[in-house]
Order: C-alpha cells, then structure tokens, then sequence
C-alpha cells in the first residue's frame, strides 16, 4: 500500500512538470515564431540635412510620422541646404533636399541619386525670394558695377545671370561675392560690404525691411527663373534601403500635409525648436509646400538647370540625367505621384 501511494505522487509530480516544461517550451516558441514573423518592426537610422526655416522634417518627427514608418530621423541643421547636400559626400547625412542646384551638383559626381522632387516650381513661391538693395539703387540698371551677394553653392548665380540679362546687364558687369548663408547676406548688406542680395523666408525679409539704407526691388516672380527642389542621397544608402527609403518619403508626404492643414500647431513647433516667430512660419508654410513624387515638371526644371550648368562650365563633364534618377522606392509608396515617364 505504502509503495501504491509512493508511485502515485511520482506519477502526478511527474506529470505536473511535463505541463509546466511544456507550458515553458510553448511560450518560448511563440515568441521566437513573433519574432521570425516580423513582429518587431525594422527601424532605418537616417541622417537628414535640414535647415530652421523648413517644418517638414521636424513634424514628421514631432508628430510620430518617422516613427510610424520605422524611420528613427536625426536631424542636423545647416545653414543652408546647399550646406546640406554638400554634406552627403562626406557621409554627415543620409538623405538631404536642395534647389536643382546643388541636387545637379551632387548627382553629377556620381555615386548619388534623386530620390523624389518637393515641388515649389510655382509663380507663388517664386514671390517669396525678394531683392533686396541699397537705397542708391533705383532700378535694375543700377546694378552694373556693383558688388552683389550669392550664397554658395545655390542656384543664385543663376538668378542673376537670368535677372541681369533681362537688363541688358553681364555678370562681367557686376561683382558676385559668395557668403555661407543668408544671415551673413544681411549682415553684409547691413554694413555695406554688398549691394543687393536675393533672400527668402518672411523672419529675414522682415528684419530687412526695417533696415535703413536698403529697400525690396523686385521678387523672382519676375524673372523666367522657378525653383525646383529635389531629395537627394547616396547610391549606396538608396541600394541597402529600398523599403526604408520609401518609407521615409512616405512619412515626409504625410508630414507635408498635417503642416499646412495644421499650421497653428506647426508654428508653435518651430518657435519651440529654432525659435522661429509664430508670424513668419505663418506667413511662409503656403507659399512653401512640399509636394513629394515627381512629374515631367521637375524633370524639365531639373534640365533646364543642367544645361545652364554646363554652359556655365559650374558642371565640367556632362552626364545622363535619366541615370540619377531612383524613384523606384517612391513608386513603391505612393505611385500616384510619379508621373513623369508615364
């Protein structure tokens, strides 16, 4: 009898830790089966150049649009965004944006492609780039002789020459002085090192229209030049994160649409951030959207740059522009706003 009771705890001790073994191994393999399911979604690290007068990338992180497409985004501010292209060749960033520009000056070398144009190539935001000019100088003919600002590695060489031009006036008339960015244009044209300088964004043109000595002479609006801008990274970043990459345009996409749908919001981001006034984000998020895909529009803005590029010699060697072009990611995210091509 004594044995019977013996063999009986046994058995049930026995199977009691058979359950619990059991219960262990089938939790464990359901967690691993979650895991090798892709559960954890994939997060892309990418290092985006940036500047304190664009909204876009900051609300797509603020907002959780990064993060609900996987993108963990750091972002460096520069000065400007050719400042910020240039920092893709030595691997600062990932992804940066820029005017044809310097997106044409990047893809030329090589190595790097255009992953989505941002629109802007409008008569609107063409207005927001003002001349500004001391006070001497009463219309456009005035300007033969004089000192005038560009920031490096911008289209502004290209504004002028196609400004001038219209005057009758040769960039071998004037003198054409390179600055880092637009806050050392005013400072410039402040203490009178320079004569004119084109600028935008509504905080500058405030701060100059209540400068002494300088007045607005025109607006880009004016000029046959419209402004295309591109997103642009390295092949090798584009190549190892094709999903990632389209994933990042897709947040941008929907970043660029909560910003001007919720511009009150948006301006009390940037003054948090970079201490923009409430007033001038107000002012500049119309005239500003960001419209990520790309059409025959960008393509052809995109061109007629290049050639003056070449012509120019700014671009030494020639190149295929169709090559730099990878909008497969983008194709992938929103189809629909790919049309050139089509």
């Amino acid at each position: 009898m004594k044995k019977s009771w013996y063999g009986s705890a046994f058995l049930l001790l026995s199977i009691s830790l058979v359950v619990i073994l059991s219960g262990c191994s089938s939790k464990g393999d359901a967690a691993a089966s979650g895991e090798a399911a892709g559960n954890q979604p994939k997060t892309l690290k990418i290092k985006i150049a940036d500047t304190n007068t664009n909204p876009v990338f900051r609300v797509a992180a603020d907002k959780g649009f990064f993060k609900k497409h996987g993108i963990d985004a750091e972002i460096i501010t520069f000065a400007s965004p050719a400042e910020g292209v240039n920092a893709l060749f030595i691997k600062q960033v990932d992804v940066a944006y820029g005017a044809d520009f310097p997106v044409l000056n990047a893809v030329s070398k090589g190595g790097y492609s255009i992953i989505a144009s941002a629109g802007q190539a409008t008569d609107q935001a063409a207005a927001a780039w003002k001349l500004y000019v001391r006070d001497d100088i009463k219309s456009a003919a005035d300007l033969k002789g004089k000192n005038l600002s560009f920031i490096r590695g911008t289209f502004i060489p290209y504004l002028w020459d196609e400004y001038l031009k219209e005057q009758g006036i040769a960039l071998s008339d004037v003198t054409l002085t390179g600055q880092g960015g637009f806050d050392e244009a005013f400072i410039a044209l402040k203490q009178g090192d320079i004569d004119a300088a084109w600028v935008i964004g509504s905080a500058l043109v405030d701060k100059l229209a209540a400068l002494e000595g300088v007045h607005e002479l025109s607006d880009m609006s004016k000029t046959p030049v419209r402004l295309g801008m591109g997103l642009v990274s390295g092949d090798e970043f584009v190549k190892a994160n094709p999903e990632g990459i389209g994933e990042f345009l897709a947040a941008v996409d929907e970043a660029s649409a909560y910003a001007q749908a919720h511009p009150d919001e948006v301006a009390d981001l940037m003054y948090a951030e970079v201490k923009q006034p409430k007033e001038n984000t107000l002012k500049d998020l119309p005239l500003n959207p960001w419209i990520i895909g790309f059409t025959p529009a960008a393509y052809d803005s995109l061109a007629g740059q290049k050639k003056y590029m070449i012509d120019a010699g700014i671009i030494e060697k020639d190149f295929d522009l169709e090559s730099t072009l990878n909008l497969e990611p983008l194709k992938q995210v929103l189809p629909d706003t790919v049309t050139y091509g089509k």
